[in-house]
């Protein structure tokens, strides 16, 4: 008798409630933990909200230099001829 007054109380409600409750909570346990393990990207570096600054050949080749992508004479002509064309674009 007292099971059928539970349930006609409006317990059921609350047992609704409370389990949409932990739902939610486990949901965002998960999502801050996931947000706050990830591994922040280039454009988060930007800091100022908008796209990260691109590179400049120099830059480009510099990298590729460090990272042994070229050999030092393809790094010393590709020097040259950016500064060739910077000065032509300067006339």
């Amino acid at each position: 008798m007292r099971t059928m007054m539970y349930w006609n109380s409006g317990g059921w409600i609350w047992m609704i409630f409370m389990s949409l409750l932990w739902i939610v909570l486990i949901g965002l346990i998960v999502w801050a933990v996931v947000r706050l393990t990830q591994q922040p990207s280039r454009h988060d570096d930007a800091r100022g909200g908008g796209p990260a600054p691109r590179e400049t050949p120099e830059e480009i080749a510099d990298r590729r230099f460090a990272s042994g992508e070229i050999d030092a004479d393809t790094y010393t002509a590709i020097h040259e001829r950016l500064a060739r064309r910077r000065a032509s674009q300067h006339r």
